[in-house]
Order: C-alpha cells, then structure tokens, then sequence
C-alpha cells in the first residue's frame, strides 16, 4: 500500500514537468530529471552579462548630455536617474553565467559569432542612427533608434547571436522581441525617488527631443559585459572580451 502510495505521488509530481513522453520507467526517470533541472534553471535566470554595441560617437553623447541636463533643469531630482555617458550602448543580447567556466564558455561563443556577423553585413559597414526619445513604461527613457534598412542586419544578428550562446548551453535571451535602444535614464538607479513622489517619467520632460537627430554609430565592435562586476574608470561596464567586426 505504501509503495502504491509514493507511485501516485510520482506521477503527480512529474505531471507538473512540461512536454515530457512518459515510455517506460527508465526513460521516464532520465527524462524527468533532464526537464526538472532545465525547469529549475528557467526560473531561477538572472542575467548578469550581456552582448553590448558600444556608443562612441562624441555626436550621440554630446546629444544625449543635453537632453539628460534639459530634463535635470526641470525636475533636479531626476540627476541620480541618469546613465554616465561612458556607459551608452545597445544591448543586443544578455545572458546568465555563474562562474569562470561559463564566463570562458561565453567568451568562446562570442568569438563564433565574430564571422557569422560578418558574414551577414557581406563587408558593408552597419550604421545605425538614432533619432527621437521614448520610454518604457515611462520608468526607462531612451533614445530611439530610426527605422530604415539597418533594422533588419541588426535584428539577424541578435536572433543569430542568441542562437549561437543558447548552442553552448548558456542561458541567453528575453522573453520579449528585440528592441534596439539607447536608454540614457531609468528611475531603477534611484530608488529613493518613488519616495519623493517620483514614479514615473514625464513625457513632457523630454518633448522637444522627441524628433531630435543625435547621430549615427558604426558597428565595429561587440562586448561582452558584466552587469555587476565594477566599471572602468571611463565609467563603461567591466569587459570580459571584444571582437572587432570587418578586422
């Protein structure tokens, strides 16, 4: 009676597994341990490193450090919201590695998706230019990148650098599409501002922006960055390894 007991209790614990082809009960056990560990490391994802375009257009950054003291002159609290400029970049993808090992397993992911990209682009240079701001739910604003024929090369390569990292085994991705942007201020950074009645980002604090042109960068280099160990001194994130796109 008490093993039937602990069998029922079996198969309603693995029930709760998704997308499992219970065959026999060897296959069941292997397969069943496979998903619960795939299930536990879903849901416990942090991302703590990511792919990042760097911005290095003096153009963009001069742009963005008028617009960032534009919003400070109206609202002084919001100074401690704003990103350094040394810190502007896309995003084009962020990961979860828990130690050396995987950090080395990233690196070596990075530098696979070094010809794929350029394999891509075919020898052309990607610019990408940036005009107007927006914000995500008016808690990140960002300047936006413009619509135009660069879009899709960038958007390849972000689908091909997260299949690339995701073959090694590393957790990578969003649940969310893509969305390429340059955020240069988030109310995360200051959290003390939801007590001074700061929740949200007033969209009129940035109107005059909203189809201002801040320059074009070209693509030549991706980093992978920690999200968590100490920036450099030119305030940019703390870089594991670099490839030079077209080198």
């Amino acid at each position: 009676m008490g093993e039937r007991m602990v069998q029922v209790q079996l198969a309603t614990y693995f029930t709760d597994v998704p997308q499992l082809n219970l065959k026999t009960n060897e296959d069941n056990d292997c397969i069943s341990k496979d998903q619960i560990k795939k299930k536990k490391k879903h849901k416990d994802y942090q991302p703590n490193y990511f792919l990042s375009i760097p911005i290095t257009n003096k153009e963009i950054t001069k742009g963005i450090k008028i617009l960032q003291n534009s919003i400070i002159r109206q609202d002084k609290r919001l100074a401690q919201a704003m990103v350094g400029d040394g810190s502007f970049h896309i995003t084009l993808l962020v990961m979860q590695l828990l130690n050396e090992d995987e950090v080395n397993v990233g690196i070596d992911a990075l530098w696979e998706l070094k010809p794929l990209i350029e394999e891509i682009l075919q020898g052309k240079h990607l610019t990408l230019p940036f005009q107007g701001v927006d914000s995500f739910r008016n808690e990140i604003g960002f300047v936006k990148l413009a619509e135009g024929d660069h879009m899709n090369p960038l958007l390849e390569i972000a689908e091909t650098a997260k299949r690339t990292f995701q073959a090694k085994g590393i957790l990578a991705g969003e649940s969310r599409s893509f969305k390429p942007h340059l955020t240069f201020m988030k109310l995360s950074k200051a959290p003390w501002l939801r007590k001074r009645g700061v929740k949200k980002i007033d969209p009129e604090l940035y109107e005059k922006f909203l189809s201002h042109r801040f320059g074009e960068e070209t693509l030549y280099r991706i980093d992978l960055c920690s999200m968590v160990k100490k920036k450099q001194s030119d305030g940019y994130y703390h870089c594991e390894s670099s490839v030079v796109i077209g080198e």
